[in-house]
């Protein structure tokens, strides 16, 4: 089994080469042996399934490349590589990256003897460094409680493709609704006389734009009227043009460089016209008001661990997601395989963007999470799904941050890089608690207790009741906002609670609270989204959580994606309230 399909969804290029599948892997001081390729060696899916600890294992394979791609430059893509790789054709280095979330490539033409060819990645993953952005892997051997098995080496799809020496090296769009324009970025790295874009947009099949732009320069930037002052275009009552969950709008794009009449490359892309916004305490998608019944998905699955087993698994989760009632989910400690974007941007979900954090504060640690979080907005800015980025997540990275001005330097520092390089989508400082400056003040608290423990329930009751409450309430013992800083009128959402436990076959399983029966699981997930459809401030949730995971069992669904109870119940509660939803 290996993944087939193309591997980078916003930026296709027809001529591709996959080179997932069986690979040679060794553990360090080991002998050769199997690998499947895109999974990692602790997975089952890999053919290895060893969780031991190790920090350094090597891939090699052979390959032949095409003859006719023979006058193009050959370039050799990684989906993700955790964490510090270096890559080596025919026993000459071709380059190196660190950073275990993000993509990356390399050109290989000058290695290349054009017969038979020897790839070797060499991969460092000091599997105990707590400076590295590491999520939800464990720095300890064995999984336990929130922490899981680790992933070590390469875990998304390696492929190659041929380019010719001028190429399209990225292109960036940025939908503006109130203007009815998109902005279109992108770069020709080398550039000749007589070169000219050609830019394609359609919309359901129906031609919008064809515009063509002499190149005279590298970087290039347009503004394309989209709306043309037609008023049905705007707005999304199923018949606009506008990105929404319950109408995913896009529009598909072709772009092609062009000399004498020759096509020098093509890539097919799209984007989806969204805006999101606060004002006055609530988030407006589109310039209306939007309710987010978020879910918490950690992407993880019990043969693959951080990665699908098939590209329809994202699919699949997104539709179980959307059939409980859900309109998104925050992506947990997880920059998640763009596949997973793609469904979620053609289904209409919304996604929290998450980076994955490192457990300790150290300069190394700082310089570590800044570039791989500028290489995550990068990559995945095309995506309308995605409409916030959480780049530190409960304190972790950041342990003394709710007094610490060092550390609430670099909550603020990533707030406004995150801002710096991104001005379409909100940005949360810290979510859970100890905020600084933030878009959505986001709470985590599990304090609602069992349906035995009253008191507690009505206490939790209180802490949500109203604003006043929720800021001075301590969930984890820990304030809403650090030391010096303090709610600016950015709306309140609960982005972390429930986290109910119920497995039969599990019943030791770890949660916050535990049921043992289906009609006492829905009881107590009923009496917790009461309780926040209750309160007076509170404008969005995310619950946790999609799926058991490993230890975890406190998923809506099980591991391997089996529903504990009836999805339409999940979708009647979360539906109690539709008042609450603007589209």
């Amino acid at each position: 089994m290996y993944r087939k399909e193309y591997p980078r969804p916003n930026f296709v290029r027809k001529e591709w080469l996959n080179l997932n599948g069986e690979w040679d892997f060794r553990f360090e001081n080991e002998d050769w042996q199997k690998i499947n390729v895109p999974f990692a060696y602790q997975s089952k899916l890999s053919g290895i399934n060893d969780n031991k600890p190790c920090n350094m294992v090597w891939y090699k394979r052979k390959f032949k490349i095409p003859y006719n791609w023979k006058d193009k430059s050959i370039i050799i893509n990684f989906g993700a590589v955790d964490y510090h790789c270096k890559v080596y054709v025919n026993e000459k280095m071709v380059g190196e990256h660190i950073g275990g979330h993000t993509s990356f490539s390399f050109d290989i033409t000058k290695n290349l003897n054009w017969n038979e060819e020897e790839l070797i990645v060499e991969v460092y993953d000091p599997w105990d460094d707590e400076t590295i952005p590491r999520g939800k892997q464990y720095w300890i051997e064995n999984p336990s409680s929130i922490w899981y098995k680790r992933t070590t080496g390469i875990w998304q799809t390696v492929w190659i493709e041929p380019i010719n020496f001028i190429n399209l090296k990225y292109v960036k769009f940025t939908p503006d609704i109130d203007k009815g324009e998109v902005c279109i970025e992108f770069e020709v790295p080398r550039i000749e006389k007589d070169l000219e874009a050609e830019i394609t947009i359609s919309f359901k099949g129906q031609l919008v734009v064809k515009d063509t732009i002499n190149i005279i320069e590298k970087y290039n930037k347009r503004s394309i009227d989209l709306f043309n002052k037609k008023i049905f275009r705007t707005f999304n009552h199923g018949s606009g043009w506008c990105w929404t969950p319950e109408n995913p709008n896009l529009f598909d794009v072709k772009i092609k460089l062009i000399k004498d009449d020759e096509t020098l490359d093509e890539v097919y892309t799209y984007f989806g016209m969204r805006k999101i916004h606060t004002e006055k305490g609530i988030v407006y998608l589109n310039n209306r008001p939007y309710y987010q019944k978020l879910v918490l998905d950690q992407g993880y699955w019990p043969e693959g661990l951080l990665t699908a087993p098939y590209d329809e698994d994202f699919k699949k989760d997104i539709e179980l997601a959307k059939k409980m009632g859900f309109n998104g989910c925050r992506k947990h400690q997880k920059v998640e395989d763009p596949r997973f974007l793609y469904w979620a941007d053609k289904l209409g979900f919304i996604v929290w963007g998450e980076m994955p954090s490192n457990a300790e504060y150290s300069s190394v640690a700082v310089e570590r999470l800044i570039k791989e979080w500028i290489e995550v907005i990068n990559r995945d800015y095309n995506h309308p799904c995605i409409v916030a980025w959480v780049p530190l997540n409960e304190s972790w990275g950041i342990p003394r941050v709710g007094r610490d001005e060092m550390e609430q330097h670099h909550s603020l520092t990533m707030y406004h890089l995150t801002h710096s390089l991104d001005k379409t989508r909100l940005v949360i400082s810290n979510d859970g608690w100890e905020l600084t400056k933030t878009d959505i003040c986001a709470i985590h608290n599990y304090n609602h207790g069992s349906k035995y423990e009253n008191e507690k329930y009505q206490y939790y009751l209180k802490s949500l009741q109203n604003k006043e409450n929720i800021l001075v309430s301590q969930p984890a013992g820990r304030r809403i906002y650090a030391n010096g800083f303090k709610n600016e009128g950015e709306p309140i959402m609960l982005t972390e609670f429930g986290g109910i436990a119920f497995d039969k076959k599990h019943p030791q399983g770890w949660g916050y609270t535990s049921v043992s029966s289906e009609e006492e699981f829905l009881e107590d997930y009923e009496r917790i989204i009461d309780a926040i459809y209750n309160s007076d401030i509170i404008f969005g949730f995310c619950y946790t959580q999609l799926t058991d995971v490993e230890q975890e069992v406190n998923g809506l669904l099980t591991y391997d994606r089996k529903p504990k109870c009836k999805l339409e119940e999940i979708k009647r509660i979360n539906e109690k309230y539709r008042h609450n939803i603007v589209y």
